[in-house]
């Protein structure tokens, strides 16, 4: 093993100009990561630079085995803190031969919004907060949960220390220093308050950028936990009963948010969320209804509310923000297996756009 390792460990840099790119993408079920690596003949910073590549779209869900060939754009670079070097990730989306946007690429429409001038003039911030939940992998149980049994109630995990009350803390670090590594703006990360679950913060991020740190941020975690042989979950009601779900509550502001007078501009945008609640709801995430019960932090999925420090509202307003008369809010809504291009460009179209 120590061999594999050492040829793993490779300074490809010492022998050759030659790097290797992982090109990524979201595969036909919307969540679904998806990569595989080309050669390149020296190092890459500027992803139009790079080429454009093809994948069998039909053993992705996402073509027809008779037209099966779908085209990957790169759009983003990161440093591959797996091969290290000189090599990269890169995050693509994916078009058809003809050059249309392939029904889940979402990263299409939302560049077309954060492209929109009202919302390049007030540079719209966020901040995610991205909750998922590590699984034995052979029985697909909480790691840390006794084999079909439960683990004493919440209370004593939530940023929790020692053997008995958190799980999974080595796969944790690892993520947050790859992250790091990569180039990616993660603000930092916390137990959570169900045994076995995490959350890691990306952000603050602009515009379409916050879509494509996250998702390289749940690539990079993914491979982490392959390799510690523990299974990723990102679902909103992993175990039902007195349980927390996972979210990816979002923290937003505008420019016009952040400066004096920024509280009043905060409310009218919470109010055009209100007006526009189920149809953010349907696109915030797949089995949300199972965690916006009203309770263990959230409000009901059919309620919108919204409150100072309120961790059971639709929207939060921090104390701060109130304070100061100027700031962000956040969004509790989102589940955590929500797509952040679909759930960024949504607010930034419904509160600087979108004209009730």
């Amino acid at each position: 093993m120590s061999q594999l390792s050492d040829l793993l460990n490779l300074n490809l840099s010492d022998t050759t100009d030659k790097v290797i790119a992982e090109y990524i993408w979201i595969g036909g079920s919307g969540m679904d990561l998806r990569s595989k690596a080309r050669t390149l003949n020296g190092p890459v910073s500027d992803p139009s630079k790079l080429p454009k590549w093809n994948y069998d779209g039909s053993s992705t869900n996402q073509a027809p085995g008779e037209d099966s060939e779908v085209i990957l754009y790169p759009q983003a670079i990161f440093k591959d803190p797996f091969r290290r070097g000189n090599n990269i990730l890169v995050m693509c989306d994916a078009y058809t031969p003809a050059g249309e946007p392939i029904p889940t690429n979402k990263r299409h429409a939302a560049a077309k919004i954060f492209s929109h001038p009202e919302v390049l003039a007030e540079e719209p911030w966020y901040g995610i907060e991205q909750e998922y939940t590590l699984l034995q992998r052979d029985v697909k149980w909480p790691v840390g949960w006794p084999a079909g049994g439960y683990p004493g109630p919440q209370g004593p995990y939530y940023c929790g220390i020692g053997a008995d009350k958190a799980f999974g803390r080595d796969i944790v670090d690892s993520h947050y220093k790859a992250c790091l590594y990569a180039g990616i703006n993660i603000s930092g990360i916390n137990g959570e308050v169900m045994p076995g679950q995490w959350e890691f913060q990306v952000g603050p991020a602009v515009g379409i950028s916050a879509g494509d740190e996250l998702w390289v941020a749940r690539y990079i975690l993914e491979r982490i936990t392959e390799i510690a042989g523990v299974v990723l979950s990102f679902d909103p009601k992993p175990i039902q009963g007195d349980w927390n779900g996972a979210g990816a509550h979002t923290n937003y502001s505008t420019k016009s948010m952040r400066h004096d007078g920024g509280y009043e501009i905060i409310k009218k945008a919470i109010e055009k969320l209100g007006l526009r609640h189920e149809e953010h709801i349907a696109a915030y995430g797949e089995g949300n209804e199972r965690r916006l019960t009203g309770r263990h932090e959230t409000a009901d999925i059919k309620t919108f509310l919204w409150g100072v420090a309120n961790r059971g509202a639709s929207i939060r307003v921090g104390r701060d923000t109130e304070k100061a008369g100027k700031g962000y809010f956040e969004d509790r809504r989102p589940a955590s297996n929500m797509d952040p291009y679909v759930v960024t460009s949504m607010i930034a179209e419904t509160t600087i756009i979108w004209k009730p």
